[in-house]
């Protein structure tokens, strides 16, 4: 964030009234006034979206909607993503890279029939918009949705509860998504969220939103979630935040992320290449020559080694950083992930983290820490 930025008023989202009514700790996030937690406390907020229900006001995100013809295929050139046959009533995650093959932003886009429909990070958004403005075709309609909210209903319970208010919800897989009427009010939502478990993100005009974020929290089931518990949610299913765990130096293969870059634009594939830092990300997958890996990290005693502590092999040469960390309420044990050089990322390895001039054993491992349970049918 600039220095520019950092001195403008912070934003509310729509619902900063009743985050005040239920008791919320407020902080800065991404330019806006947040709610870090609520008076049950982070670690109660975590495990309860892990049991039943949590709702989470995501509204400082982004949203957009780009129309026109050729609009799929405009996009897919800034993305290593499969956009022109992402079905109608589905969604995909992707990212911006730029011409080094660094990520400017990972988004989720969704194939609404009458348009794409894009959400984009809360602290990129400008830049996003202005980026996507800039290589677009100019015939093309990028509509910003600023007159829109967004909220997450995540946990096991999110589907019995949603699926009170639209029956049809309950028939969704992960991914899908369609518009939906939620208390007679015209809504987006998906399958999906950042937490591992089922659930539904749910844009809905900003002038209804505290409405239907108050019917929903008459459900025994739900509970209001903060971003602290958010944090440690998305860390223990092995999910990136981006800023921290990815950024303009950091490409899609080195973040672990080679799941995500569709097989049509990879070497071979029908439509390869010709999104920006093609060369550099096609050249890494195919040569294995990341110089670094996004890794999972299990400490061995119970202190949690957190973002930016550095990391060391036997030898007490540095090989790497962490980029998050938490002390995984669910995992109960401290999990983190971070980057440490390629040589290093064969899972058992064992390297140490430097906490406070105390070299504290860590093990690398498999993410998850915690099994994702989105749901893909029976």
């Amino acid at each position: 964030m600039s220095s520019e930025q950092e001195n403008q008023p912070l934003l509310r989202t729509p619902l900063y009234a009743l985050h005040q009514e239920f008791g919320a700790k407020m902080v800065p996030f991404a330019g806006y006034e947040m709610p870090v937690q609520y008076p049950l406390g982070v670690k109660k907020e975590h495990l309860h979206t892990r049991e039943a229900a949590g709702l989470f006001d995501v509204s400082h995100m982004g949203q957009i909607c780009l129309k026109g013809e050729g609009a799929a295929l405009a996009l897919e050139s800034l993305v290593p993503v499969d956009v022109v046959d992402l079905p109608v009533g589905k969604q995909r995650y992707g990212f911006l890279t730029n011409e080094n093959g660094g990520i400017l932003d990972d988004l989720m886009i969704a194939n609404l029939g009458d348009c794409l429909f894009v959400v984009i990070n809360a602290a990129c958004k400008q830049q996003d918009i202005a980026y996507l403005k800039q290589h677009l075709p100019a015939h093309l309609v990028l509509e910003e949705l600023d007159e829109r909210a967004l909220l997450a209903l995540q946990g096991p319970k999110a589907a019995s509860v949603l699926s009170q208010l639209a029956p049809e919800v309950a028939e969704m897989y992960f991914m899908d998504v369609r518009r939906v009427s939620l208390l007679d009010i015209e809504c987006i939502v998906s399958r999906s969220g950042y937490t591992g478990e089922d659930g539904y993100e749910i844009s809905v005009p900003a002038d209804q939103v505290e409405r239907l974020a108050h019917h929903l929290l008459t459900f025994d089931e739900v509970a209001l979630i903060g971003l602290g518990a958010r944090d440690s949610l998305r860390l223990e299913c092995g999910l990136c935040l981006y800023g921290h765990d990815l950024d303009e130096t950091t490409t899609p293969v080195e973040a672990s992320l080679l799941w995500a870059i569709s097989p049509v634009r990879r070497a071979g594939g029908a439509r390869a290449g010709g999104f920006p830092g093609a060369a550099v990300i096609l050249e890494q997958i195919e040569q294995q020559s990341a110089q670094r890996k996004r890794v999972g990290l299990v400490g061995q005693t119970k202190a949690p080694v957190r973002e930016g502590t550095e990391l060391f092999d036997q030898q007490g040469r540095q090989i790497g950083i962490v980029t998050s960390g938490t002390s995984g309420p669910t995992a109960g044990q401290p999990v983190s992930m971070g980057y440490i050089a390629s040589e290093y990322a064969t899972l058992d390895t064992e390297i140490y983290a430097d906490v406070r001039g105390k070299m504290l054993p860590m093990t690398i491992t498999k993410m998850p820490f915690v099994p994702q349970r989105y749901y893909r049918g029976k």
